[in-house]
């Protein structure tokens, strides 16, 4: 008999405490193929943590896989760290089975004789990055599945510095975890009883409230600038954890006129008006932009289901609203944060500017034009966080200025080590506000910069490569970009980059990226949290049409090696 058959039938006898992985289990008795990918495998644990579809199985995100990783990851502080930091905080968002799993979290550390600090409600990313730092806490739990489909969860881990966990961390774990029986090798304590022994507790009030005033001093703003902060907002928190930071922020901070949209403004995991909730996604923020069509809006926000990720949508010259990409709003950002900071002189010396390397080069000419030093990380934010950890260790934490990625994530203060969608609320409306109290649309403003810096277009294209023979297909097509290119299309390879033998100091990863003739680039990598293949192409170019030209060319040519 197979291993997954096996496990198949371990399960029926076993997985006896939710009620929905009992049905299930019986739904797909006869039904080999679900088995197989329900048990093929473990969910994979990495720097991201895990992240998979909810339901039955060893390859999805149910109570077993959350309790067994919290095992593995309890026996990890055990060994690493002093008793007297044998503390966790724990978060959750608004997605299904979110709550349970936190809760069943904090009971096996409550039961490791951890002490669990954990939000009374739902709290976006950047809190549970907070209370961590704040608490000295060993870890941070966050479960959540961030932007993806209703079906998938997950469970971030982070690290004492409030980041995400690094490469080295989230190995050792994995190696406690794989020592652990997911049905008789987990210690379990019911919450109660761990609220009774104190080894389970909520976290303060005044912690959330000190990061609301952390995040308000952020502001970009003086009153010097006479700024009239009436702008008519419409903001979405997609049926996630943002909604409650986010007007709070914005409200004690003089903006008042805000309008949420009613059909996403409550928690509700299922995302009913949003399938994809993620602000990237020109779908999940159709119904804001008819909000502001309706309300006649300056400025529409939105936040994803964890709060860490913000999407905008403005006026163009003809009063249609326009989406600005992650790279456009980051751009306008640190130009004006660099313009403020010069302004009031509060320019440190040796300032710093962070990116991914797939996150748009021309920031870096703008960073340059201020005297900024760009810092270029892998993909993913918590490599961001590691640098702002460098600095702070350097005793120069004063220098970070602003960081972001092209996945909608930002950050202007060095209180939290991940993106922060509250704080990214903040510094936008503050931007359109000043921006529109100098008669100045935002709109035209990004054009400014285009004409200043010269037209850049960055795309992203993902590629699903689901089930068993997902992994080894993206790999094969890894492989084969490895070898030796010297052309995409009629541009030259100038550089490539191979990221999985170290570059530039960097952490090995598996990241191709190409540097094209012409200031155009190419970067090719695997989704770490998704069965994904994901596809960067940045093209310089006059004008908005011919760098639409040029990707269509160099994408139909990439292509060739995906097929």
């Amino acid at each position: 008999m197979n291993d997954w058959k096996s496990l198949y039938n371990e399960w029926t006898t076993n997985a006896l405490e939710d009620k929905d992985l009992i049905k299930e289990l019986e739904a797909i008795r006869n039904d080999e193929i679900k088995i197989k990918d329900a048990f093929y495998q473990d969910l994979k644990f990495g720097t991201g943590g895990l992240r998979g579809k909810i339901g039955a199985g060893t390859n999805r995100m149910n109570v077993y896989t959350v309790a067994k990783a919290t095992q593995g990851l309890a026996s990890y502080i055990i060994h690493n760290f002093p008793k007297n930091q044998h503390i966790v905080a724990i978060s959750y968002d608004s997605r299904v089975k979110s709550d349970l799993f936190a809760k069943v979290t904090a009971e096996v550390l409550s039961a490791n004789n951890i002490k669990v600090s954990i939000y009374s409600t739902l709290m976006p990313v950047p809190c549970l990055s907070y209370a961590v730092r704040q608490l000295h806490c060993a870890a941070g739990v966050m479960i959540t599945a961030s932007h993806n489909p209703s079906v998938y969860n997950g469970y971030k881990v982070y690290g004492n510095d409030g980041c995400q966990i690094t490469t080295e961390a989230a190995k050792n774990i994995q190696s406690e975890i794989a020592k652990v029986d997911i049905f008789q090798g987990v210690k379990r304590k019911r919450f109660d009883e761990g609220i009774y022994d104190n080894t389970i507790s909520y976290i303060p009030e005044v912690v959330f409230d000190q990061y609301v005033k952390d995040v308000k001093e952020e502001t970009l703003l003086h009153p010097e600038d006479h700024v009239d902060k009436n702008v008519n907002i419409i903001y979405t928190p997609l049926n996630g954890s943002g909604l409650v930071p986010v007007l709070r922020v914005l409200k004690e901070s003089g903006y008042n006129n805000i309008t949420v949209v009613k059909e996403q403004e409550k928690p509700d995991g299922l995302f009913p008006t949003c399938p994809y909730p993620n602000p990237e996604v020109r779908e999940a923020m159709e119904l804001g932009v008819a909000y502001a069509k309706k309300y006649d809006a300056d400025l529409l926000l939105a936040t994803d289901p964890d709060c860490d990720r913000v999407g905008i949508a403005v006026k163009d010259n003809k009063d249609n609203y326009v989406l600005l990409t992650a790279n456009e709003t980051g751009m306008l950002l640190l130009d004006f944060i660099c313009k403020q900071r010069i302004k009031y002189k509060e320019m440190p010396v040796n300032p710093v500017f962070m990116k991914t390397i797939v996150t748009i080069d021309m920031a870096e000419r703008i960073a340059s034009k201020y005297g900024l030093r760009t810092v270029n990380t892998l993909t993913g934010f918590k490599f961001i966080g590691e640098q702002i950890g460098l600095l702070e260790k350097e005793g120069r934490k004063e220098s970070y200025i602003f960081g972001f990625e092209e996945s909608y994530g930002y950050l202007s203060g060095t209180y939290v080590r991940d993106k922060d969608g509250v704080n990214a609320s903040l510094l936008i409306c503050d931007m359109f506000s000043y921006y529109k109290s100098h008669g100045i649309s935002l709109y035209n403003q990004l054009n400014k910069l285009y004409d200043e810096y010269g037209y850049c277009l960055n795309t992203q294209h993902s590629f699903k490569y689901e089930g068993p023979s997902g992994m080894e297909r993206m790999q094969s097509i890894m492989d084969n970009l490895r070898q030796p290119i010297s052309m995409f299309g009629d541009k030259k390879v100038l550089k490539t980059n191979d990221y999985s033998i170290g570059v530039d100091g960097l952490p090995k990863s598996n990241v191709i990226k190409f540097f094209l003739q012409d200031h155009c680039s190419i970067v090719v990598r695997p989704s770490g949290t998704e069965p994904k293949l994901k596809i960067y192409i940045s093209i310089s170019a006059k004008d908005k049409s011919l760098a639409q030209k040029e990707e269509t060319k160099l994408f139909n040519e990439l292509r060739t090696y995906l097929d």
